[in-house]
């Protein structure tokens, strides 16, 4: 369960770390939550990439285009990593 009930959507965009990180940070903003963002950055900069989407889904509703079955890959990779985080 995410710690936010904010959403970003990750399958479909830009997958760069930086371009990530930039669409969580106007999702805090969008929803008055800017005091999260230090907590944030700093927690899914700590290590790799795959811990980077880990966190991204302890924070937010990652929002997937259920639509584009060209990503579905990347939507199923997103997803395990998301349902290995909460079993930890």
């Amino acid at each position: 369960m995410a710690k936010t009930d904010i959403a970003v959507k990750l399958v479909g965009e830009d997958g760069n770390a930086f371009a990530i990180l930039g669409r969580c940070y106007q999702a805090l903003v969008r929803a008055r939550r800017r005091d999260l963002w230090e907590e944030f950055r700093k927690e899914a900069t700590s290590s790799d990439y795959n811990h980077l989407l880990a966190t991204v889904c302890d924070y937010f509703v990652v929002d997937a285009d259920e639509d584009d079955d060209d990503n579905r890959w990347l939507e199923d990779s997103i997803n395990g990593l998301c349902d290995a985080d909460e079993e930890d």
